[in-house]
């Protein structure tokens, strides 16, 4: 059990990036809001902790792949801080979806290979 939870960790720690990103590509949001996406994946294993999306969240702004703007909404009097993704954070976007692409279909292949020696 303990090694299938350290794999899950280290798989969902390197996709969450590109998970993030994808779902701001779809609209804009507000943390609490991609957690919630994120939990409703079917699987339940993109569950996380806002311990973990806030820093993912504030390190890509810093690096200029998203753009965040404080908001209220109507009968809200507190702001929530609504995240947009820019033309740099498409096209990280674009690179990282190409990549895991190609790695999934390198597990694939693998998966697949037969030993022809």
């Amino acid at each position: 059990m303990e090694a299938e939870d350290r794999f899950a960790r280290q798989i969902k720690k390197g996709i969450l990036e590109m998970l993030v990103l994808n779902l701001l590509a779809r609209s804009p949001g507000y943390g609490y809001q991609l957690l919630t996406r994120l939990a409703q994946a079917p699987g339940g294993s993109l569950q996380i902790k806002e311990g973990t999306l806030y820093p993912i969240l504030y390190r890509l702004e810093e690096e200029g792949l998203l753009h965040s703007d404080w908001q209220t909404g109507p009968g809200r009097a507190a702001p929530k801080k609504i995240y947009t993704i820019t033309p740099q954070g498409i096209r990280r976007l674009e690179e990282e979806q190409r990549l895991w692409k190609q790695f999934l279909g390198d597990v694939q292949y693998i998966e697949n290979w037969e030993d022809t020696l």
